[in-house]
């Protein structure tokens, strides 16, 4: 379990713009500190560990609606990781401190922020903790965990948001977290003098002073393992016993929640990694893969897209064609992919396949630019479901393909040498097999599950009802009702609901 974790926690280190590895160090220092300095007992430390790991999963939650506001929301998210509006020093000159932004601009973005935090920010992070918590319950942590995930935007002097939670009623993972973060990202400017001195700096206002008073204390006991070269290795070392494990047939679910976590990442991504990765088991299995291989190409393609989150959102949602630098980026998504999965060893297996879905077998695919017997069979049907399952999604720039005009397209991929043909037609067969009867969980109506598709995508009341040709004051009634019956009560919500029970796309 840890080393899935782990592959979350890098995933969410491209989605929030920090350093590589910053949350495996954040997870290493803050349990170092729980259990060596603080003297937490077992299940506090477990929680602190969790809660570190788990400290950015929705990042991604908000992620298009940030992007419509700010642009780059990686670059955004990544400065305020350092932004205290308990500072003396203005938040533009913050900004401007932090780099990548003139005065000019540091101003524009202060003032939005400002106008904003009330009513934006303090949605932004309900969805960002709602979406936590459904991601969390998926992986199975433990319940104070779930309620420290509550907390990781609060702060001790009742400034933070979404909720203003202060001092003694933010959990205890949460403060230790807090304080162990910031110390991390200050050494990795200055060391340990850096770490210590925002750390008492922030005292008082973001952090618990008692938590910091104890950190500044024993600052070279608690940052001691960020000396070790390894960050992966030193955050599975650092996991407090009983080591969790799951079995082979648990971990396809878990691979499917990191999906989730991706797929949040833009308005017309919900549920394409669970729609790639039906088709690709189902191909495999009309292909006469064996048992293992079937699941280890329903794992890859679970995880396929891992990379996507360090790309802006608006990138992925933009409706007009990308630019030549854009379409640089979106090339980095597969070698993002890779590198996560590589680093982990439970998942580095999965790494060659998962990150190969964009090659083509006449080397124009990317990011290794494989061709020929270099691309693998399981490759070649993970590439095929991947641009089948997307013709038939609905994207910014286009509305979804037909069955039978995607098939069209797919057909003539083959035709052109791109794409394996043996692999598209194993596809094809897949896609055309009988559709499950439309589901309908928690008790909701036909026409409840409609909307609750279209909000999951990000659609305005007004947009859904023009969709559906209703009022947006009968959305509005039927929304109402999906919140009551799923517990959700945010748009990321009910899209991790609508993944969860596979009613996407």
């Amino acid at each position: 379990m840890a080393e899935v974790l782990a592959a979350l926690s890098l995933t969410t280190d491209l989605a929030a713009g920090v350093t590589f590895e910053k949350g495996l160090r954040t997870c290493v220092v803050a349990t170092v500190f729980a259990r060596d300095v603080l003297a937490g007992d077992r299940e506090t430390c477990r929680a602190v560990y969790e809660t570190a790991l788990l400290r950015s999963v929705g990042c991604t939650s908000f992620a298009p609606e940030l992007a419509a506001i700010f642009g780059d929301e990686v670059a955004f998210q990544s400065a305020l990781k350092h932004l205290d509006p308990g500072d003396e020093v203005p938040l533009t000159e913050q900004l401007v401190r932090l780099g990548g932004w003139t005065r000019e601009k540091a101003q524009r973005l202060t003032d939005t922020l400002t106008q904003v935090l009330p009513t934006v920010g303090a949605e932004a992070m309900r969805n960002g903790c709602e979406a936590g918590r459904a991601l969390g319950s998926g992986l199975g942590v433990l319940p104070r965990t779930l309620a420290a995930l509550n907390d990781v935007y609060e702060r001790w002097d009742g400034q933070g948001i979404p909720l203003g939670a202060a001092g003694e009623h933010l959990s205890f993972a949460a403060r230790v977290v807090h304080v162990a973060e910031q110390a991390v990202l200050a050494h990795a400017q200055g060391g340990e003098p850096a770490a210590v001195s925002r750390v008492v700096r922030r005292a008082g206002g973001h952090l618990d002073p008692a938590v910091a008073r104890a950190f500044a204390a024993d600052a070279a006991k608690v940052l001691a393992p960020l000396r070790e070269p390894d960050a992966v290795a030193s955050a599975l070392a650092a996991e407090p016993p009983p080591y969790v494990t799951v079995s082979a047939e648990e971990v396809p679910g878990l691979c499917a929640v990191l999906g989730r976590f991706v797929d949040l990442k833009g308005t017309w991504l919900v549920g394409h990694s669970e729609h790639v990765a039906r088709l690709a088991e189902s191909a495999g299995r009309l292909g006469g893969l064996a048992a293992d291989d079937l699941t280890r190409l329903r794992c890859a393609a679970l995880l396929h897209d891992l990379g996507r989150a360090g790309i802006s959102a608006d990138v992925w949602d933009r409706p007009g064609p990308l630019s030549t630098a854009d379409m640089e980026r979106v090339r980095m998504h597969t070698y993002w992919t890779e590198r996560v999965l590589e680093r982990v060893p439970a998942l580095a297996a999965l790494a060659p396949v998962a990150a190969a879905h964009h090659e083509r077998l006449d080397g124009s695919g990317y990011h290794r630019g494989d061709a020929g017997t270099r691309v693998s069979p399981a490759a070649r049907i993970l590439a095929a479901a991947d641009v089948f399952a997307a013709l038939t999604e609905p994207r910014a720039h286009r509305d979804a393909f037909t069955a039978d005009e995607a098939a069209r397209r797919l057909t003539r991929e083959a035709d052109s040498g791109t794409l394996d043909r043996a692999a598209c037609d194993l596809v094809l067969r897949a896609a055309g097999g009988r559709p499950s009867p439309p589901s309908r969980p928690a008790g909701l109506t036909a026409r409840e599950v409609e909307v609750l598709r279209l909000a999951a995508r990000g659609l305005t009341n007004r947009q859904i009802g023009a969709e559906l040709s209703i009022s947006s004051r009968t959305v509005g009634h039927h929304l109402g009702h999906i919140y009551d019956k799923t517990g959700r009560r945010t748009r990321a919500g009910v899209a991790v609901f609508a993944m969860e029970q596979q009613l996407l796309p």
